[in-house]
């Protein structure tokens, strides 16, 4: 159902939102196919709502991971985080919206990564982490550099802790997935943090390390 006008008519806002809520196979339909709307928000409605009814595959959501409006994009991002399985053409789409102009799609981008265990994307995300101008986009790596796990992170997320308090808070929690006296020695020096925060992180990771 296009329409000329730059802004999505409030009308059909509204009937792809109750779609979003209604398991029925007209609504599904209906949703299917405002995925391919003109209008970004429209499309952004459209995959949130099939999130809802819990019929999103690979299938669907890899034109939206390859969607020209950032809001789109994010929307894609968060429902792709919860995917059961991943293929490699998800995974090559998540690769090259780490490289995105938005600092938001990118940290979307990092944290569906580190949802789904992406270890194929983990140098992709050292180097994020490492060098990202947007301090969200760095805590959002080390975030899933621990969830993920792999020790090709371990060195980054150390290295995290010289950076801004936020980023250091997640390098201290990310740190619980790794063991080693590199790990205990950045650990009794994060305890000493000028930031409260950060030391507290380092207190509660030592009281509960599971």
């Amino acid at each position: 159902m296009p329409h000329d006008d730059a802004t999505l008519p409030e009308s059909f806002a509204e009937e792809l939102v109750r779609a979003g809520f209604d398991g029925s196979d007209q609504s599904r339909a209906t949703l299917v196919t405002a995925l391919h709307h003109p209008l970004p928000r429209a499309r952004s409605l459209a995959i949130r709502g099939l999130a809802r009814h819990q019929c999103v595959d690979n299938a669907i959501l890899l034109p939206l991971l390859r969607d020209t409006n950032s809001n789109v994009l994010r929307d894609a991002l968060e429902v792709a985080a919860h995917l059961e399985t991943v293929d490699d053409e998800i995974s090559q789409a998540l690769n090259t919206l780490l490289t995105h102009d938005d600092p938001l799609v990118v940290e979307a981008t990092i944290f569906a990564s580190g949802e789904l265990g992406l270890a194929a994307l983990v140098d992709s995300i050292n180097r994020i982490t490492t060098s990202h101008e947007d301090a969200r986009c760095r805590e959002a790596g080390v975030i899933a550099l621990g969830q993920i796990g792999l020790d090709q992170g371990r060195d980054v997320i150390l290295a995290a802790l010289q950076d801004k308090p936020t980023v250091r808070r997640r390098a201290v929690v990310a740190l619980s997935s790794f063991e080693g006296p590199d790990i205990e020695t950045a650990l009794d020096a994060a305890a000493q943090d000028r930031d409260w925060q950060v030391r507290s992180a380092v207190e509660q990771l030592r009281r509960d390390p599971d």
